[in-house]
Formats: C-alpha cells, structure tokens, sequence
C-alpha cells in the first residue's frame, strides 16, 4: 500500500497517542513522567480539537502526524520505528504547502528535534523558559523562499 498524508480523523487517536507516546519516550526522556501524562490528557482534550492535524499512514496504520495552529507546528512526532525515512520531511513539506511561513518550539534538550529542524531549515529566533514543563525551548522560524 502507498503512503498517504490525509486529514485526521477521530478513529486515528488510539494510534497518534502510540506514536506520540513512543516518539516523546525518545525525543524528551528529560520530561517529567507526570509531565507526559497530562500531555496525553490534553492531546485529544484540548490539542486536537483547536489544530489542523494530519496523519501518514503506511500500510493502513497511523506511523506520523503534524498538527498546525495557524502557521505555529503544535507537534510533529514519527513513531521511532519509521524515523530516518523521509516521513517528518514529508510532513513538514505539506505544512509548508498548505501554511507557508512556520514557527515552532522545540526543546534545548531534544537533539533529535533540533537536528531535524537545523536541516529542514528553520533558524532559531530566540531561547526561552517553556513553563508548564520547567525546560528551555527554543522559537525556530522557517520561510519560504521569496519569489521575488
């Protein structure tokens, strides 16, 4: 079965909470496990509802998503499984189709994240204190090339 990046549906969440759980057990293992928690409280109470998400799926099964808040990522996780194969940058490609212009924070402690971004091209815009979580962030820009 091909690849597809299609919109997400409620019958996707039991999967994008697995990737997110899995991904987060990776990228953040400096979070608190009460932390996580609350985040996975809050991903289907308060997250999705307020984002324009989009899932990969590969075979039938949900391996990535993005969520957008306007031209802010909210989340980008790929279950660890799938990393490394083009996924997050397929992604982030379509955010950019759709969004132009993104921002996004990322942790100081998340090198995986911050590798991913430094490559795709966004640049850092400032370091800031992210207080629900007590750890460093920082606000990362990407633009599209201008035509002019």
């Amino acid at each position: 079965m091909n690849p597809v990046i299609r919109s997400y549906e409620s019958t996707d969440l039991d999967e994008l909470l697995d990737v997110w759980t899995s991904a987060s057990k990776v990228a953040h293992p400096f979070l608190s496990p009460e932390f996580l928690a609350q985040e996975r409280e809050n991903i289907p109470a308060i997250y999705l509802p307020n984002a324009e998400t989009w899932v990969y799926e590969l075979d039938g099964a949900v391996v990535g998503f993005i969520a957008l808040l306007g031209n802010e990522v909210g989340a980008i996780f790929v279950d660890p499984t799938y990393q490394k194969r083009g996924i997050g940058r397929q992604l982030m490609d379509h955010a950019v189709s759709v969004r132009g212009d993104l921002e996004l924070d990322v942790f100081v402690d998340n090198p995986i994240g911050r590798g991913f971004y430094e490559h795709y091209g966004f640049v850092s815009l400032e370091q800031k204190l992210h207080e629900p979580s007590g750890h460093s962030v920082f606000r990362l820009r990407y633009e599209t090339a201008s035509t002019a």
